[in-house]
């Protein structure tokens, strides 16, 4: 995986006779592009790393695989890798740029709201989990900021928790911390139509909750979220629905 940094926050820069005029506005863009980007960097630098990673489940119908490794401070990360019958820009559009209507499809989340466009890619969001009956670890929201990029034919989205001063930690809620997080789409060598989904899953979920209890959720959140996904897509592609409903 080969990314090159820099150049967003390059094509974000406004020019010369402008600078006074947008110079409130473009300190705050550039500190949440800064973030971003450093947060896609540090996921990929974990994602492409070797030393450390344990597998964790491999499902036998779709091949899904979910590997774990213990970063520095105890914390434990999740790798899931997948195929899924859509292209990498396809998947772009429903994961990033419409990432409002994700509660549509995934159950597991009230709402998504972007609160801030930066240019087209970057965005500060904020998202709540839904309440279900059954789950231990309870609602959740969260502040971060998603970042996406291209190189060649691969898409890149990174993120990480982020503040915001009108936003603060909600009452009712667990302040849950993203990142640095990241997803890779890659389109496969003889099915372009298709993608190579890898998603690292890093979150320190907050509150008093056993570490036991947290690394047994965290990998069934991707599981889940990987199946309401291929139900997603299978209302695109219906000649899959067959095959997507025995998941």
């Amino acid at each position: 995986l080969i990314y090159s940094t820099g150049f967003v926050l390059q094509g974000h820069m406004e020019t010369e006779p402008a600078e006074q005029r947008t110079a409130a506005l473009a300190d705050e863009d550039v500190f949440y592009l800064k973030q971003g980007e450093a947060a896609l960097n540090e996921a990929l630098k974990i994602v492409e790393s070797e030393d450390g990673w344990k597998l964790e489940t491999a499902e036998v119908i779709n091949g899904d695989v979910i590997y774990s490794k213990v970063l520095t401070g105890n914390r434990k990360v999740f790798r899931l890798e997948a195929e899924l019958n859509a292209s990498p820009e396809e998947l772009h559009d429903i994961l990033f740029f419409r990432m409002e209507e994700i509660h549509e499809w995934n159950p597991s989340i009230k709402r998504i709201k972007v609160l801030k466009h930066v240019g087209r890619n970057a965005m500060v969001t904020h998202e709540v989990s839904v309440e279900m009956a059954g789950n231990l670890i309870g609602q959740r929201d969260f502040l971060n900021v998603r970042y996406s990029s291209k190189s060649e034919s691969c898409v890149y989205f990174g993120g990480a928790a982020t503040r915001m001063e009108s936003l603060p930690p909600q009452p009712g809620f667990v302040r849950a911390e993203d990142g640095p997080t990241c997803i890779i789409l890659q389109p496969l060598q003889d099915r372009p139509d298709r993608s190579r989904f890898i998603w690292l899953l890093n979150m320190d979920i907050r509150g008093w909750l056993p570490q036991s209890l947290v690394n047994k959720a965290l990998p069934q959140a991707q599981v889940d979220f990987t199946k309401h996904l291929r139900r997603r897509l299978a209302t695109q592609h219906p000649e899959n629905k067959i095959c997507i409903n025995l998941f």
